[in-house]
This record gives structure tokens, C-alpha cells and sequence, in this order.
């Protein structure tokens, strides 16, 4: 079974809580406090599995939580840090936040990407001894670890996209030219999966092409199985369109060219504009009293686009082919990474977040389990970290809600031992 987009909860490790201790150690003086701090939970980690086309491996399992850290001990033991929780996708990986539909991250690279961030480790009582509080009896608990649900959608990595009706041979083109062995029969359904295979153009350079199954008419609005693949075009730079040039089964390559592209252009615009070379696929059964060749060439002419005749069963054709996509693809511009949307205040904004806000002794204070979260994760003495959470304050209706609270510029507000004054 072939998987390409799927909604997962991920969640990282807690961060561990700080411990209270003294030392008390018999004939020595001075003990004093010796908690120890808690460790950082683990984070969420993406990684690419070269070996994989598929989110399959989702299908069963749409949970994902990484261990806390441990408490801290006394004699300043640290608690552990957990282990990091790695997740392996395929190669072309989408990110999506689930709540907005923003990109977060294109795993199209080889580098690993850290979704959710651990919580960090509360501070030991050993921190908080100061020449006037010698035997502080606190410590700081950890901080909660990020937690989002999100959508991976599978856009695969090709440099060729191989489209058409079913049966006009696009299998058979790719097994032809590639060390790619997809299923091929004479059946008028349609591949199940997309199939990739990488085509050597001499040396060590070459490209990948893409059999892209389910376009039919009807595809763009969910007809068939085309609507769930044509996210894997997206990123092809040059198209093969494939006709059947024999018209044994009756199939007019015109209509075919026509209706394909309709599904293109519905799908997106931009697509439709894609670099195509119509692809007359079975020239080895064409019979010429059942094709107008010249109305089919003309038409093709007519549309700006290249034509090469080509025979999956002899190999007619195909060198050529394979030397003119290497030409154009070193023309074209480079395979589209998609950029992250989502900013890192996004998930702090949105429903579903409680906060209360009280007014005691002239001061308001605001409280709630992510706003504890987020002081966590703020460096006060920073001026960027200052914004980002002003930023987040402002962007999550904190500020509105002070408002109709009563609160005025120059009054005093709390959050978690954090003052400032309030300034519309």
C-alpha cells in the first residue's frame, strides 16, 4: 500500500525537575544546598530514509513522544538527558502544521530537523543560595517539551515527471531506460505508487524520472486516484507526456493530450506551464490508416511543445530521448524546495490555550500551563528573545485580554515572576 500523506502527534520529553537537597555529611561544616539539576527532555528529530518511497510505516502508529528527563539528586547528581526520539521519512518529506496548513519543513536535505524541542531541566536548590538566603528549601521544575500535530505529505524528488492515461506505457518507458522494476501489465487501470528510477545519461551524472499513475479525466477534482498523486509532480522541471501513437485501443492521442492537461491546469496553473515533450509511445504497432499523423503533429507544433517518437518494446527512440531531457534539464531552473511558512510564535496562537488573569494589589497577573511553558524557553537578558515574546503576547490576544480587563499603560503585569509595565 502505497501512503503520502497522513496526520501524526509528536511530543517531546519533559525536561526534568530540580531537586531540593542540603549536604549533611558528618564532621563537615558548611553543607548547604546541593540539588542537583533535572536533565532536558528529548527532542523530536526528523530524518531521511534513503531506502523509503512511502509513509507507510504511519499507518499504524500516529503517536510519537520522547522520554523526559530525569529528576536532579542531591550531591548536584544531574538528572539524565533523555534520548532524542528519530523519526525516519522519505527523502521529499512535507511538514505541515495541522492547525494552519503552513509548511514547517521540506526535508529535501541531508540534514537532521528538530521539530519539537525538548524541555530544559529545572535549576537545583545549589542555584538559588545567595549570602542572605543560605538554605534556600525551592527548586525550579522543568519545562513541558513542544508539542504539535502535523501533517507529513510526500512530494517526491524528481527531475522527469512521466504522465498520461493508463496503459500508453509509462511503466514500460521507465523500466526501459532505468534499473526500475515496477509492475507492467495490459490492464486499463493504473499503477497503484508512484514509481522512481534514476536514468544514466554517461559517467556519473543522470537524473530521476517519476511514473506518476491515476491521471484521468476527472483526476484534478478526486476522480480516480489522480487527485492523491499529483502533489508528486510538483516538483518535476521537465514532463514525458506519454500517448499511445498506435490508437489500438481506439484512444485518440489528441483527447488524451487535452484532457491530461485540463487536470494539470485545475490542479495548478503553474504546472500546466511545465516544460513538456510529447512522448508517441508503441511506434512499433502504429498503423498509419488509423492515425492522422500530420493533424497529430500539427496540434503538438501548434502548443510550442517538442514531439519524439519513441517504442517501450523496441527501444526506438529512447537514447534520443534521454539525451535531449539531459539537455533541457541543465537549462531549466533547479528542482522547487519548498519554504518553511510557519513561524515559531505560530504555535502559541490559536484556541485551546488557557489563561486566566487576576488583579491583586495593583498588579495583574496572567497564568496558564503554555505561558509557564514558554518562560521557560525566553532569555530575558536578550533583546530578540524579549520580542519574539512580545510577539507571541501580542499575537495570542494577551494583550487584548488585559484590556478589557481594565488594565491601562503604566499598570503593572505579572507572568510568572516576570513584571513589566503595560503600554498599548
Amino acid at each position: 500500500m502505497f501512503i503520502d500523506k497522513i496526520q501524526i502527534y509528536v511530543k517531546a520529553g519533559d525536561g526534568g525537575n530540580g531537586a531540593i537537597s542540603f549536604r549533611r555529611e558528618k564532621y563537615v561544616a558548611k553543607g548547604g544546598p546541593d540539588g542537583g539539576d533535572g536533565g532536558h527532555g528529548g527532542n523530536i528529530v526528523f530524518r531521511i530514509d534513503e531506502g523509503s518511497n512511502t509513509l507507510l510505516a504511519f499507518r499504524y502508529k500516529r503517536k510519537f513522544i520522547a522520554g523526559n528527563g530525569g529528576n536532579g539528586k542531591g550531591a548536584k547528581f544531574h538528572g539524565a538527558t533523555a534520548d532524542d526520539l528519530i523519526i525516519m521519512v522519505p527523502r521529499g518529506t512535507l511538514i505541515k502544521d495541522a492547525n494552519t496548513g503552513r509548511i514547517i519543513k521540506d526535508l529535501s536535505d541531508d540534514n537532521d530537523f528538530i521539530c519539537c524541542k525538548g524541555g530544559r531541566g529545572g535549576w537545583g536548590n545549589k542555584h538559588f543560595a545567595t549570602p542572605t538566603r543560605q538554605v534556600p528549601n525551592f527548586a525550579k521544575n522543568g519545562t513541558k517539551g513542544e508539542e504539535k500535530e502535523i501533517i507529513l505529505e510526500l512530494k517526491m524528488l524528481a527531475d522527469v515527471g512521466i504522465i498520461g492515461y493508463p496503459s500508453v506505457g509509462k511503466s514500460s518507458i521507465l523500466a526501459r531506460i532505468s534499473s526500475a522494476k515496477p509492475k507492467i501489465a495490459d490492464y486499463h487501470f493504473t499503477t497503484l505508487s508512484p514509481n522512481l528510477g534514476v536514468v544514466s545519461t554517461g559517467g556519473e551524472s543522470g537524473f530521476v524520472a517519476a511514473d506518476i499513475p491515476g491521471l484521468i479525466e476527472g483526476a484534478a477534482d478526486g476522480a480516480g486516484l489522480g487527485h492523491a498523486f499529483l502533489r508528486h509532480i510538483d516538483r518535476c522541471r521537465l514532463l514525458w507526456h506519454v500517448v499511445d501513437i498506435s490508437c489500438f485501443e481506439g484512444r485518440d492521442p489528441i483527447e488524451d493530450i487535452i484532457k491530461i492537461n485540463t487536470e494539470l491546469e485545475k490542479y495548478s496553473p503553474e504546472l500546466a506551464t511545465r516544460k513538456q515533450i510529447i512522448l508517441a509511445n508503441k511506434t512499433d504497432a502504429l498503423d498509419p490508416e488509423l492515425v492522422d499523423i500530420k493533424a497529430f503533429e500539427s496540434y503538438v507544433s501548434n502548443n510550442g511543445w517538442e514531439l519524439l517518437y519513441v517504442s517501450a518494446a523496441t527501444g526506438e527512440g529512447l537514447d534520443k530521448l534521454i539525451q535531449r531531457s539531459s539537455e533541457l534539464l541543465s537549462e531549466l531552473p533547479p528542482m522547487i524546495i519548498y519554504d518553511a511558512e510557519y513561524e515559531p510564535e505560530d504555535a502559541y496562537v490559536g484556541g485551546g490555550k488557557e489563561t486566566t488573569i487576576t488583579y491583586e494589589d495593583g498588579v495583574y497577573i496572567v497564568e496558564g500551563d503554555w505561558l509557564f511553558n514558554l518562560m521557560g524557553q525566553i532569555n530575558f537578558s536578550d533583546n530578540e528573545s524579549l520580542n519574539y515574546f512580545q510577539r507571541i503576547l501580542y499575537r495570542s490576544g494577551i494583550f487584548e485580554e488585559l484590556e478589557k480587563h481594565g488594565c491601562k499603560d503604566g499598570d503593572t503585569v505579572s507572568i510568572y515572576d516576570f513584571e513589566f509595565d503595560f503600554v498599548k
